[in-house]
């Protein structure tokens, strides 16, 4: 899952969005020097990433896209899975996209001190260019591509992905929304636990 699935995911409460949304730039144990609240976003992070990981329908999604991309198949496939989120994102929820986005972003800059230094480099032109909302369009995802390619350390092909959605468009979305269901079930026991 990408940017705007982890925030969804976090409920409604600010630190554990804030952590969920920081945690891949959080290294190592410097997650022990962030408040309670933030943690359990960091730690929700981190559990739906390996409930994602080890899911058949991610699985299966990721086989599709490894003989062009190997390794970065997964983060592509997360950018996908952030398009039909945001594209089917009334089926979700009854909040405007636009205006979650936009709260969201709020959210981070009022706990701006929290944010590693590489995202806090990139936020503003998340925040700017509504990297969140834009992700309903193949046109937003497909320059999150680009930006993550030129990024990359390794050749990866993923600013060239959008023929790998369109080709398999409606097979990525229906393994999105069976797998996201039982994400959000997984998310929904995961925070209870955490509290």
């Amino acid at each position: 899952m990408n940017f705007l699935a982890h925030v969804y995911l976090s409920g409604s409460e600010e630190p554990i969005q804030l952590g969920n949304f920081i945690a891949d730039f959080v290294k190592g144990k410097a997650w022990e020097f962030y408040p309670a609240e933030v943690r359990k976003g960091i730690s929700l992070h981190r559990q739906i990433d390996n409930y994602t990981d080890m899911h058949p329908l991610v699985r299966q999604g990721r086989a599709r896209l490894w003989e062009r991309h190997r390794h970065y198949g997964g983060v592509i496939l997360d950018i996908f899975y952030d398009h039909f989120l945001a594209s089917t994102w009334s089926f979700y929820t009854q909040e405007p996209l636009r205006a979650y986005t936009e709260r969201f972003y709020q959210v981070v800059r009022k706990h701006y001190e929290l944010i590693p230094t590489p995202l806090r480099d990139v936020f503003p032109y998340i925040e700017k260019e509504n990297w969140l909302y834009h992700y309903q369009y193949k046109s937003g995802i497909e320059k999150a591509l680009q930006g993550m390619a030129r990024r990359a350390k390794f050749p990866s092909n993923m600013g060239t992905a959008i023929p790998d959605l369109e080709k398999d468009y409606n097979i990525f979305k229906m393994e999105f929304h069976s797998f996201f269901d039982d994400l959000r079930n997984f998310s929904v026991r995961t925070l209870r636990d955490l509290h």
